[in-house]
C-alpha cells in the first residue's frame, strides 16, 4: 500500500535481487557447460530503462522486437554490439536505426527485409552482420498460439520448402550484409528438452549441407528461448541447468559427428528472467 500511495496505479514491482539471481543462472548454466555462449534478455517480455541497466550490469545482451524496445535500450545506452533486433515485420525506419545505432546482429526474418536491410547499410557504408531465423518444422509441445517452430508458422524462412537456402543463396550475394548465422524459436513455455534437442538436429545438419553446397560457415547458432517458468503448483517447469546441459551437450556432440566447429551460442531467456520477479 505505501508503494501505491507512492507511485499510484496501476503498480508493478520487480524484485532487483531475484532478477540479478535469474541472470546469473541462466549466464552461468551456459558458460560453464559451453565457453563461446551468450545469454540475451527478450525484452519483449518486459522492459523498461531500469531493467535494462540491469541486464547491462549483469553481463546479458538485449534482444528487441521494436523501434520502441530499441529506443529504451540507446536511453541507457546499452552496448550496441550486444543487442540483436528480432520480429518478422521491422519497418524500414527501424532497420536504419539499428544500423545507425550499431546494433550487433539482425535477425532477418524475411526476403523483403533482407533487401530493407542491404539498403539501409549501404547508405550508411556500413556491412551489417546478420542472422537468418529458419523455421525447422518442429513441434514444441505447448499451446498452438505461441508456438512458432513449426511448419506453417508465419515466423521464418520455412526449411522444408527451400526458402531458408534461398534465403542463405541471397544473403551471402549482399554487399552489405555480413551472413555470421542461424537462429530458430521453437516456441514459449516449453517444459520439455526434446524440442531443443531435435531443432538443434535439423539446424546443424542443415547448417553442414549449406557448407558443402555454398560454402557457408556456420560462426553462431541460436536456438531461441521459450523456456517455461511456473504458474501452477502441480506443474514445475525444469531447472536452467537442465536446459542448459541438454542444449551444449548436442550441439558439441552433433558438431563433431558433422566435423563442425561448435558455433557461438545465444540463448534468449525472457520470462524465465523476469516473470517470478514481478508482483
Amino acid at each position: 500500500m505505501e508503494l501505491a500511495s507512492r507511485f499510484g496505479t496501476p503498480l508493478y514491482v520487480f524484485d532487483e535481487e531475484t532478477l540479478r539471481q535469474n541472470c546469473r543462472q541462466f549466464r552461468e548454466a551456459f558458460a560453464s557447460r559451453y565457453h563461446q555462449s551468450q545469454v540475451l534478455y527478450a525484452s519483449k517480455a518486459f522492459i523498461n530503462p531500469a531493467l535494462a541497466r540491469i541486464m547491462a550490469s549483469e553481463g546479458l545482451g538485449l534482444d528487441v522486437v521494436s523501434g520502441g524496445e530499441l529506443a529504451v535500450a540507446r536511453s541507457v545506452e546499452f552496448p550496441a554490439r550486444n543487442i540483436y533486433f528480432h520480429g518478422n515485420n521491422k519497418t524500414r525506419s527501424e532497420l536504419e536505426q539499428a544500423v545507425q545505432y550499431g546494433i550487433g546482429r539482425v535477425v532477418v526474418d524475411g526476403f523483403n527485409e533482407l533487401s530493407l536491410l542491404n539498403h539501409a547499410a549501404g547508405k550508411r557504408g556500413a556491412v551489417q552482420e546478420i542472422l537468418l531465423r529458419v523455421s525447422p518444422g518442429v513441434d514444441p509441445h505447448t499451446h498452438a498460439h505461441i508456438a512458432t517452430g513449426v511448419v506453417d508458422s508465419k515466423f521464418g524462412f520455412p526449411l522444408r520448402d527451400g526458402q531458408a537456402e534461398e534465403a542463405i543463396r541471397q544473403a551471402i550475394c549482399l554487399p552489405n550484409l555480413n551472413l555470421v548465422g542461424l537462429h530458430c524459436h521453437i516456441g514459449s513455455q516449453i517444459f520439455e528438452v526434446e524440442p531443443y534437442v531435435e531443432a538443434i538436429q535439423v539446424m546443424l545438419r542443415f547448417a553442414a549441407e549449406l557448407h558443402r553446397r555454398h560454402g557457408f560457415e556456420l560462426m553462431e547458432f541460436s536456438p531461441g528461448g521459450g523456456f517455461a517458468v511456473q504458474y501452477l503448483a502441480g506443474l514445475p517447469a525444469p531447472p536452467v541447468a537442465k536446459y542448459a546441459e541438454a542444449i551444449t551437450s548436442n550441439v558439441l556432440s552433433l558438431c563433431k559427428e558433422l566435423d563442425i566447429t561448435p558455433p557461438r551460442l545465444v540463448v534468449e531467456p525472457g520470462r524465465g528472467i523476469v516473470a517470478r520477479a514481478g508482483v
